[in-house]
């Protein structure tokens, strides 16, 4: 029996529920820890990260709209589908990361893990947040709670457990993302994108770009339709300093990449969720 060649992969982008190529035509090698071929994935372009804000503000009307014990259920499918693609999840954090299987095994576990829980908080954070507001007058003052909008997210080195601590709470809480994918090891998040698109997830509220953070997030941090950004990814401290002054721009919420890379597996808290979130408060008159 002839050995055969496997068939090598060129990965797409995720923008809109779809997986187009890249505007660009171009695309990068991806290699394991080892230095083995894996694939090749979609260069994203500056066309590519303005198609996928387009998606993201498309979708945020109605992901936004919907009850929050409605986008807990979509997320719990989502960690259902997640928990059923476990082995290839293994697989690739094996080749990425240089892991054992037993090892790779418990990140894919954390990670699943971490989906339900944020999917759990969403008909919780209103409570935990929210506030009925005592005042001096025949009056009801409630604060409320509401999504930021479009979020830009530079995803961190750990290209699953870190991925899932970064795009969970942000879409939990009815916003919508752009995430840049792990450069070095973007194939875990394209084998999200691939759940997500076999999920309940509606199109464009998450996009997955891959390719070179410092070619892409620029482009993100000052676009005028991007609400906030997340640079956790963004492991060089001038190009953090470049794109929060890009963000400023108009007034972008921004999460600032830490010092060093945080205990993805330590309890995440609340801050991730209420980082994005806007306090609105209302007035109402007793009464009819």
């Amino acid at each position: 029996m002839s050995d055969r060649l496997s068939v090598r992969k060129t990965y797409k982008l995720f923008v809109g529920g779809a997986f187009p190529r890249s505007e660009s035509g171009r695309s990068y090698e991806v290699r394991s820890a080892d230095g083995r071929f894996l694939a090749n994935a979609a260069l994203a372009s500056r066309k590519d990260a303005r198609d996928a804000v387009v998606a993201a503000r498309k979708a945020f009307p109605g992901w936004s709209g919907a009850t929050a014990y409605n986008r807990g259920q979509v997320l719990y499918r989502v960690a259902e589908v997640l928990e059923g693609r476990r082995a290839q999840f293994v697989a690739e954090l094996v080749d990425a990361e240089g892991l054992t299987p037993r090892e790779a095994e418990r990140v894919v576990d954390a990670a699943v893990d971490r989906w339900v829980w944020y999917a759990g908080w969403s008909d919780k954070l209103h409570q935990v947040r929210g506030s009925s507001n005592p005042v001096a007058g025949p009056y009801f003052d409630f604060s409320v709670p509401e999504p930021t909008g479009v979020v830009a997210v530079v995803a961190p080195a750990s290209p699953l457990l870190g991925l899932v601590s970064v795009v969970a709470p942000v879409i939990v809480t009815g916003n919508t993302c752009v995430v840049v994918a792990s450069e070095r090891a973007p194939l875990p998040a394209i084998t999200l994108a691939e759940v997500l698109a076999t999920s309940d997830v509606p199109g464009g509220v998450v996009n997955v770009l891959t390719g070179r953070v410092a070619e892409i997030a620029p482009w993100l941090a000052s676009h005028m339709d991007v609400n906030a950004i997340d640079l956790t990814g963004v492991g060089d401290p001038e190009l953090a300093t470049e794109l929060e002054a890009a963000a400023a721009e108009n007034l972008k919420r921004v999460v600032r990449p830490p010092e060093d890379e945080p205990d993805w597996a330590a309890d995440p808290g609340l801050d991730r969720m209420t980082a994005f979130l806007e306090i609105k408060t209302v007035w109402h008159p007793v009464g009819t």
